[in-house]
């Protein structure tokens, strides 16, 4: 492990205990001093380069301000430019910001995009009288616009502050306004995301030291076989998976303990949206009821069976990193200026690669699933004509779902290359080692599926359930 890693490891171990402290705390405890401690972790690991975050929170506070009807696409501009800002700093004879400082940003850009979402949508119910004629408020909605404190508040909240998951605006405030947060339960559920975790970790260290990346970039790996080339890739993507599973693991414990995103399980939460649906509190419930059951889907950012056992491509975006996800599928996908499925969702991948960063391995991999998508959809359209129904597709159920399950797997493993080794040179010399199997494959895939013979549409065809990235169509 890098000295980086020991960092993120500590800083996760510590907002475990530390979670306990604050469930045990008033309104103004969580919010001040929640801030505090994730302004102080901020000033320790990233020095002067905190003034990026603070400028990032200002300008977000003052379009807010100004513009608050109008703030979301504003937000967006003006994060994601300041972004490239941030990633091109020394153009400018100013100090590259360390590695915390990019993943402080990171997660700041989406709650700013967020936080301006839910602005404009408070602000267009108000404007729309829609809160006056409803007994239930709108779900989601935010009482009003934050104000500069608030705002900070919300950006230095040392939950998620580095790893995620991310949080909208709602869902800090419902943390803060818990009437009994003692009645929620933390250690039990605590306990069963985290019984894993060493496991995952040890596997992590192992893989590591047994395939380590730098070996792909020697001369002695170019001398090795086709075989070995194409197997080297599934540990390096193994390495990859295990090292996230901590990571996110470790920050979904930290929110556990503080109560962080506990909602009634009767609320249907989404991971990085919150409630879908209204549940009445305990305060409301009939007299002698039993308290209801909570759970922690909102702050749920991975789910690693799901990640390693669906069987589409497109599933296994919905398993991994699921809080930015939703977040993609909500402001990128949905405002996406295509109607095409693949279209859209290359969009997405564009701006989520963008996001990563500006190497070039994030676009190439990026850039790659809209193909795979483009052909396992063109192909289960033409073997749904030749056998009259979409099965579920799930490991086990036969032969063809295995089948695809490999195939899936190995794009994800090819892709993972470009996302660790980064550089162009690099990431094209492994895939030309490989032949670009994944690409001839995937192509060679999608021209069968479009040879196929089509069956007549079903007249009771629905729409799709979810969109690529959880969100709905």
């Amino acid at each position: 492990m890098t000295p980086e890693e020991w960092t993120y490891l500590t800083v996760l171990l510590f907002s475990i205990p530390i979670g306990f402290v604050f469930k045990r705390g008033g309104h103004r405890v969580k919010q001040f001093g929640g801030a505090a401690v994730g302004l102080l972790l901020t000033l320790i690991t990233c020095n002067i380069h905190t003034l990026h975050s603070l400028v990032t929170i200002l300008g977000t506070w003052v379009i807010l301000s100004l513009s608050p009807r109008s703030c979301h696409y504003l937000t967006l501009g003006w994060t994601f430019s300041y972004l490239l800002f941030f990633r091109m700093v020394t153009f400018f004879g100013l100090p590259a910001p360390t590695p915390f400082t990019n993943a402080v940003q990171l997660l700041l850009t989406l709650k700013m995009v967020s936080l301006a979402n839910e602005v404009q949508e408070i602000s267009q119910a108000k404007k729309q009288d829609v809160t006056s004629f409803t007994k239930v408020p709108a779900l989601g909605l935010i009482p009003s616009v934050p104000g500069l404190g608030p705002t900070l508040c919300y950006g230095y909240c040392y939950v998620g502050l580095m790893t995620g998951p991310f949080y909208r605006y709602r869902t800090y405030l419902d943390w803060l306004q818990q009437p009994d947060s003692q009645a929620i339960p933390s250690w039990r559920p605590l306990l069963a995301r985290a019984r894993l975790v060493p496991v995952y970790g040890l596997l992590f260290l192992g893989a590591a030291r047994l395939f380590p990346l730098d070996y792909v970039r020697t001369e002695a790996f170019d001398a090795r076989a086709l075989p070995f080339r194409l197997f080297y890739m599934v540990p390096i993507f193994f390495v990859f998976r295990m090292r996230f599973y901590v990571a996110w693991l470790c920050a979904e414990c930290g929110c556990i303990a503080a109560a962080f995103g506990a909602y009634p399980t009767a609320a249907r939460s989404r991971p990085g949206g919150g409630p879908t649906a209204h549940c009445p509190s305990t305060e409301e419930g009939a007299p002698g009821a039993a308290p209801p059951e909570y759970d922690y889907e909102t702050i749920k950012n991975i789910d690693p069976y799901g990640t390693d056992f669906c069987v589409r491509v497109r599933d296994g975006m919905r398993y991994w990193n699921m809080t930015v996800q939703w977040w993609l599928a909500q402001y990128i996908y949905k405002n996406a200026p295509f109607r095409s499925y693949v279209m859209r969702s290359g969009w997405t991948m564009l701006i989520s690669a963008y996001w990563h960063g500006l190497h070039p391995g994030y676009y190439l991999s990026f850039l790659t699933i809209p193909l795979c998508l483009a052909a396992e959809g063109a192909l289960e359209a033409g073997l749904r004509g030749r056998r009259g129904a979409e099965p579920e597709l799930e490991p086990g159920r036969s032969w063809g779902a295995w089948l695809h399950w490999f195939l899936k797997m190995r794009a994800y493993d090819y892709m993972c290359m470009g996302f660790v080794l980064l550089e162009l040179g690099p990431t094209l010399h492994y895939w030309r080692a490989v032949y670009f199997c994944v690409h001839l494959g995937a192509l060679g895939l999608l021209l069968l599926g479009r040879a196929l013979p089509r069956s007549a549409p079903r007249a009771a065809e629905g729409p799709r359930r979810a969109g690529p990235l959880g969100g709905g169509e």
